[in-house]
């Protein structure tokens, strides 16, 4: 069990009606096309091509800013055979990315219970300000935009689905001839999910709804399909990409934990790794401050038992040794917690937290009624009524989403928003919504300040944030809740 374990599920069912009528000895099947990731130990040797085609792979993608190259090959022993080559640094099986989960999917629930899940806007409204908790609370109820609220030659990289760039709330922030796309078969950055022109909305809408920067430019690094996932060479390519065409800033509202270890073969050497670890440093250097999401799986990132138990648990993968969570754990980065509405001392229930957290961002959740082990009070009541208010609002693709590359256009997409019309709005919680705001924040702080490097401006964020949980620092708020209009307000320009 050391391949693709994201798709283990399909994989066995795709297995069982795979194996029916096969008989045995007549005929072996054909080996697997597997994709790999090859770290070179500096630049790129100026015959790798030659010295991949000879260890049986063939080149799929070249980063050669960073000495990474993706191969496919259906050889099994192309590993041992490539691993020979002295200017190899590691090598292994490219391991995918996925969206973070729902933070709801784990939930044992019951449709038909709760409360509050129907959740009409007003399509003719000219402002849904009333409803975005979330840029009240970081913008000082909107006195930040009259301060600075950032300019369009600050670019901040949104690594996801892509962007809607016909919104009219985007429209005018949002880079469509800078925007690419690296998914193969794709020739767009065209948001066919909806996770990215959400994310897009929280750094810089301008229209019903607000970005923490309505004057900043978003650009689109597309890494995932419709359905979501992304093998690591895209991403990495994406920010060594977004890096080299001046971007300000990169958020990442990407999951982590289907990143470990697939590879146990290789005792943790994993290329996918070096090279996702190469990339984010890659950008530092060239000024860019990298923002990332802390994952939806209500875990201590920093608890090497509490995270190999949940591996156990969820993927049957029985990890010994030193682990790590990417993006989340990657040095340099600006790891973001999501707290909520309600609490300044409980982040919402699905967060991550841990000693890796720098700074929380309001990303929501379903209410102080919500209990997500689905418990009863001690009247018998349920405890897990959902108020989808409490989640955060922003843009959302205005034309159907969720289907196949094929059809971005179909009418099987899945209407979990708004009140079921393609008002082009929805309410999303996670650490994907946390992430965001963060982003936007830093935007803003670069705008104001271009001299600053990525250090001074997380340390900005960090000595602006509001002071949320224990006194100081503590792991789950970080330095606490990233407010730009507290930095605005006290910074000395």
């Amino acid at each position: 069990m050391k391949k693709k374990l994201a798709v283990l599920s399909i994989c066995s069912a795709l297995s069982f009606s795979l194996l029916v009528g096969v008989q045995p000895n007549k005929t072996k099947a054909a080996p697997e096309l597997e994709h790999y990731v090859v770290a070179y130990k500096g630049k790129l040797p100026s015959n790798f091509s030659e010295r991949i085609q000879k260890s049986g792979g063939k080149v799929e993608r070249i980063i050669e800013e960073i000495g990474i190259v993706e191969v496919a090959s259906a050889d099994p022993t192309f590993l041992t055979n490539v691993k020979k080559d002295s200017n190899v640094q590691t090598a292994g099986r490219e391991l995918e990315a996925y969206l973070e989960t729902d933070p709801d999917a784990k939930v044992n629930f019951t449709p038909g219970t709760p409360n509050g899940e129907k959740v009409t806007l007003d399509a003719d409204a000219k402002s849904y300000w009333d409803k975005q908790w979330d840029m009240q609370r970081l913008t000082g109820d909107g006195i930040s935009y009259e301060m600075n609220d950032g300019n369009e030659d600050t670019v901040v990289a949104v690594i996801d689905t892509g962007i809607d760039f016909s919104h009219p709330d985007l429209k005018d922030n949002a880079d469509l001839a800078g925007s690419k796309t690296f998914v193969p078969g794709t020739t767009d950055a065209w948001d066919k999910n909806g996770h990215g022109t959400h994310v897009a909305g929280s750094i810089a809408a301008n229209g019903k709804v607000k970005g923490v920067g309505p004057d900043l430019t978003v650009r689109a690094y597309r890494v995932f399909g419709a359905t979501g996932g992304a093998q690591q060479s895209w991403i990495t390519d994406a920010i060594v990409a977004a890096a080299n065409d001046g971007v300000e800033v990169i958020n990442m509202s990407i999951g982590g934990w289907r990143w470990m270890a697939h590879n146990l073969e290789e005792k943790g050497d994993s290329a996918s790794m070096v090279a996702y670890h190469r990339a984010v440093q890659y950008a530092i250097q060239k000024g860019v401050t990298v923002v990332v999401s802390s994952g939806n799986d209500s875990k201590d990132l920093n608890n090497l038992h509490d995270m190999q138990a949940y591996w156990k648990a969820t993927y049957g993968l029985d990890i010994k040794g030193p682990s790590r969570v990417v993006p989340a754990q990657i040095p340099g980065v600006i790891t973001v917690s999501s707290s909520n509405q309600w609490s300044s001392d409980k982040i919402a229930f699905y967060s991550n937290y841990g000693n890796a957290i720098d700074v929380a961002g309001p990303g929501g959740d379903n209410g102080p009624l919500y209990d997500s082990l689905y418990r009863q009070d001690p009247a018998g009541n349920y405890l897990n009524k959902r108020d989808f208010t409490y989640r955060t609002l922003s843009t959302y693709p205005s034309y159907p989403v969720g289907v196949t590359e094929a059809a971005p256009n179909g009418t099987n997409a899945t209407t979990q928003f708004t009140d079921g019309k393609w008002h082009g709005y929805s309410y999303l919680h996670g650490t994907s919504m946390a992430a965001p705001k963060v982003a936007g924040i830093a935007g803003v702080i670069k705008a104001a300040h271009p001299e600053y490097t990525p250090a001074q401006v997380t340390a900005a964020i960090r000595q602006s944030a509001i002071d949320f949980g224990k006194v100081g620092v503590d792991p789950l708020y970080g330095a606490g809740e990233a407010n730009i209009y507290n930095f605005l307000l006290n910074d000395t320009k």
